[in-house]
């Protein structure tokens, strides 16, 4: 990475030269090297728990009766959460018009392609015997071996294979004219033949503009309803079962507000260091993080709500067994749990309310990681809460979280980082076709 000071540029070809650079020119610096080593650290910690998982069964983590699922599904549904809000602050702003979302979406859309990647990790070796994942899809032979449609692992896969392949497609049909500068602009001929054959062919003419511009509508238009439909597909695994704390219709919208809560929160994370680190102050204003702040700061109170919702119908339904998982969480064993996700994800956020806080870079990161350390603690909590206490005292037991579970999550942190260490390196990290467009409108602007 580089540590030049941050420069102002005003026409279309400068915002080219600057954003075509960050791949061709500018080498990778010390920063990004020990960031990357970290991360293939990280990596390998992850490679070598697959493995061992492999060899020795899911005995390795610490499931059991009665806690049969523990940091495996919420690392799956955590790390699915925070690929929702790329999606949608691409898709959604620019159907809604919104211009400032030129200097995030690319990033953004990368987060949600590498997130979907390791969040699918999680249910696969889940299943215990991972190398029959694919008796999940409906795939037509002679044993008779159908999927269980009733199974919410059939929705998931139905879900998320819709969502991962219109993200994918919709990240990369939104590259191509970017792909086409970088290899118009690149000096050696493998760099002239990688980005030409990703660039596929694009020359810039109207009729190609017209029609990728009606592609990238039509793709907008799938992906807002998806991120909607697969988060609540993830709550449904939770509300069919007739488990306290599970079975309540509020889980798919209160998902979905999960998901956008810590999506936004991670844009947060990923856009202050990566402007800090190019200098990209210019593109990426301090106007663009009081927008994310104020979102997540709106998606928050929904959040909370959910929260008081879950504890008010609980009390007022009168069932005793959601009262006393409302009082196990709150008083029991794992009380700190609770009120440790309360702190992250309700209180933080308060600090939104000043402006000041809102455009200070590091204020942001802190309250950004507070709320994604809560949502993963939600999503822990939800699951071990709900199981350690079954409706027989005779079938109550702890969860006890092994090496191999936190090297797990630590793992897939490890590996996210690791692609996205890529994408930065390889392809431009901001739009430079909607880049260019603002640049040309604030010069035709100027008196």
């Amino acid at each position: 990475m580089t540590d030049r000071e941050p420069a102002h540029f005003a026409t279309p070809a400068e915002v080219t030269d600057i954003v075509t650079g960050l791949v061709l020119v500018h080498r990778a610096g010390l920063r990004w090297k020990l960031a990357f080593g970290a991360a293939a650290l990280l990596t390998a910690l992850l490679v070598v728990a697959i493995v061992v998982l492999l060899v020795r069964g899911v005995g390795i983590w610490g499931v059991s009766m009665p806690v049969a699922w523990g940091f495996a599904i919420a690392n799956y549904v955590w790390w699915i959460g925070i690929g929702m809000a790329g999606t949608f602050i691409s898709a959604a702003l620019y159907l809604t018009r919104q211009g400032w979302r030129s200097a995030l979406n690319r990033f953004a859309e990368a987060m949600t392609v590498f997130a979907l990647a390791v969040s699918s990790l999680f249910p696969i070796f889940h299943l215990g015997r991972p190398w029959f994942s694919y008796w999940l899809a409906p795939y037509p032979d002679r044993m008779g071996l159908w999927p269980q449609w009733r199974s919410a692992l059939v929705w998931d896969f139905f879900a998320i294979g819709a969502y991962v392949i219109v993200s994918v497609i919709y990240f990369y049909v939104g590259l191509i004219p970017d792909l086409a500068a970088v290899r118009d602009r690149a000096s050696s001929r493998g760099q002239q033949v990688f980005y030409g054959l990703l660039a596929i062919g694009w020359r810039g003419e109207a009729r190609q503009w017209e029609r990728h511009a009606t592609l990238v509508k039509i793709l907008a238009g799938l992906a807002v309803p998806l991120v909607f439909s697969v988060h609540s597909m993830v709550a449904l695994d939770f509300s069919e079962g007739l488990l306290p704390g599970w079975h309540s219709t509020i889980f798919p919208p209160f998902f979905v507000a999960g998901a956008l809560f810590s999506g936004a929160a991670m844009v947060i994370v990923l856009a202050v260091p990566l402007r800090k680190a190019y200098a990209l102050e210019e593109f990426i204003t301090d106007e663009h993080l009081d927008k994310l702040a104020k979102m997540m700061l709106a998606v928050g109170w929904v959040v909370t709500y959910g929260y008081a919702a879950e504890i008010f119908t609980a009390y007022v339904g009168g069932d005793p067994y959601d009262t006393a998982l409302q009082r196990h969480r709150m008083q029991g064993a794992y009380a700190w749990l609770f009120w440790a996700t309360i702190a992250c994800n309700s209180l933080s956020i308060q600090a939104l309310w000043w402006p000041r806080v809102r455009t200070s870079p590091l204020a942001l990161v802190v309250i950004a990681l507070l709320v994604l350390t809560g949502m993963w603690m939600e999503r822990f909590m939800l699951i071990v809460t709900s199981l350690y206490r079954d409706f027989l005292p005779s079938s109550w037991g702890m969860f006890h979280p092994t090496v191999w579970d936190g090297a797990f999550l630590l793992g897939s942190i490890g590996l996210f980082a690791l692609l996205f260490l890529i994408f930065v390196r390889l392809v431009p990290v901001l739009s430079i076709a909607e880049l260019r467009r603002h640049a040309a409108e604030r010069v035709d602007t100027r008196p």
